[in-house]
């Protein structure tokens, strides 16, 4: 057994040596976005699949006409200018910070007085007409990231992922409102949150990130030095065999082996952990999980009174019911007394995403468009009525669970466009609706030489596998579950060899 176990931790951890250590420097950088958002790579250098072609990659969030009748659109590729045929395009985020990441624009709101307002991933900005620039606005709360922004009774209303603050129209006050409950509200979160918090160390706060970075470092560390006892042990047969001095080879392997094996056996509980919660965040197995909801872990980040905790993503006052309406992880509700009480859920919910809707506005009476990577629906908040607005069919809802994501996924809609209403699909970029003869614009060579590719998303597409489909076709998924139940086994096997086979030496 112990041979066994000994032999194919030594040829398992080889074969999938490379994989890991790309995990393991991936997984560091995902867990500091915010630090590395100034570095950026260009495209060209990265697989075709990642070059924008047809406004794909959620290149395009939305786009807002002006009041000078001139439209923005933005997204991943940052603000631009243009008129109503998308033909000439001006760069638009002069004053936001250095590096596409921070570029990436989540909203952009003109208020009644003209005043004109960004979104992205890390600020909040105004734009100064004098200047031409746009000026960062700093928030009360920890969070940077809005989402939404809408106006009402002449006020500013900006949606964060766990708040909605309220402003005076001047900015010159806010107030922080956590909003309440929903009904039946039971106090548990998604599984897959939770794991996906737990991966990261999130679970913890900043010090579980750190702790987690840590582990990643070590799974460097044991990896580089199993490949040089791997080297130095064909060295040393070479070298004994031609009778050269072998001593020093002995003593690199002596060190080796050492460090290998203790902080090996130390790490190998939060390895396994980290391990194996990695494993169900992405297809296959993140599929029978995509629905399951757990208890809160006591103490942890996700145990917070605020029910929706990282959860918010749109929002819309309804004004012909009088009412706002939230669209949120788990899943649409309403507030007709201004958040007075528990938040209403509505009875009949349309598809969206369990990674949450990317658009959402109102169409007619009572009816709603509502967009993820589930696809894009017209749904009618009073019928329940939902329809499919890509296929133009009536939206069934499929018998058995599938992956969670549709045929089309949907990053953005516009009917700004004056050939036709445009429908932004991650793969396949933009797709005309109402005009299939009329295809949208491609994107301009100033747009293509600007919207490069950040380095956290390219660590994304590293530790999530989908790299690998440039090879691997859609056999890609199965790199994260085959890899990662290969690292369990060569955590576990080479645990139980050292406790075998080295533990009283070293002691």
């Amino acid at each position: 057994m112990i041979n066994f176990l000994k032999k194919y931790h030594k040829w398992v951890s080889l074969i999938f040596a490379v994989i890991i250590l790309l995990f393991a420097i991936s997984g560091i950088i995902l867990n500091h976005r915010r630090m590395f958002s100034s570095i950026s790579i260009d495209r060209s250098i990265m697989p075709a699949e990642f070059a924008i072609k047809n406004w794909n990659n959620a290149s395009v969030k939305s786009t807002i006409k002006l009041n000078d009748s001139s439209i923005l659109i933005y997204g991943n590729i940052g603000i631009w200018k243009t008129d109503s045929l998308f033909k000439d395009f001006t760069d638009f985020n002069n004053g936001i910070r250095k590096g596409i990441d921070r570029k990436k624009t989540c909203t952009v709101f003109q208020s009644s007085d003209g005043s004109l307002f960004a979104g992205t991933l890390f600020d909040l900005y105004k734009y100064d007409f004098k200047d031409n620039k746009w000026q960062a606005i700093t928030l009360p709360t920890h969070e940077r990231r809005v989402v939404d922004i809408i106006e009402k009774d002449n006020k500013l209303l900006f949606l964060t992922r766990s708040h909605l603050i309220e402003s005076s129209m001047d900015l010159s006050n806010f107030n922080v409102k956590e909003l309440p409950h929903p009904e039946n509200y039971d106090n548990k979160v998604s599984l897959f949150k939770t794991l996906w918090t737990i991966h990261s160390g999130e679970i913890l706060g900043n010090a579980g990130k750190v702790f987690v970075d840590f582990m990643g470092l070590i799974l460097i560390f044991l990896t580089i030095t199993g490949i040089i006892l791997f080297i130095n042990k064909k060295r040393l047969i070479k070298r004994a065999r031609a009778r050269k001095d072998v001593l020093s080879i002995v003593k690199t392997n002596k060190w080796n082996l050492k460090w290998h094996n203790k902080i090996g056996w130390t790490a190998t509980f939060f390895l396994i952990i980290v391990s194996s919660t990695g494993i169900f965040l992405r297809p296959p197995l993140l599929i029978p999980i995509a629905d399951v909801k757990v208890g809160k872990i006591p103490g942890s980040e996700l145990d917070s009174d605020n029910a929706w905790f990282d959860k918010l993503r749109r929002i819309i006052y309804d004004d012909e019911n009088e009412r706002f309406i939230i669209a949120t992880l788990d899943g649409i509700y309403y507030s007709d007394d201004e958040f007075a009480s528990e938040l209403k859920r509505f009875e009949h919910q349309p598809p969206a995403s369990v990674m949450g809707v990317n658009v959402f506005h109102k169409t007619a009476s009572n009816t709603y468009m509502i967009g993820s990577f589930e696809g894009l629906f017209v749904w009618n908040t009073q019928s329940g009525e939902i329809f499919d607005y890509v296929k133009k069919i009536p939206y069934k809802k499929p018998e058995t669970r599938g992956a969670p994501i549709g045929e089309y996924l949907i990053t953005a809609y516009t009917n700004d466009y004056a050939g036709g209403e445009i429908a932004f699909c991650y793969n396949n970029g933009a797709i005309n609706i109402s005009n299939v003869n009329n295809s949208f614009p491609l994107p301009p060579q100033n747009i293509l030489e600007a919207a490069k590719i950040s380095l956290w998303n390219v660590a994304l597409e590293i530790h999530t596998g989908r790299i690998y489909k440039v090879f691997m076709g859609i056999f890609y998924i199965l790199v994260v579950p085959i890899s990662g139940f290969a690292l369990l086994f060569i955590i576990i096997s080479g645990f139980i060899v050292w406790w075998k086979m080295y533990k009283g030496i070293e002691n």
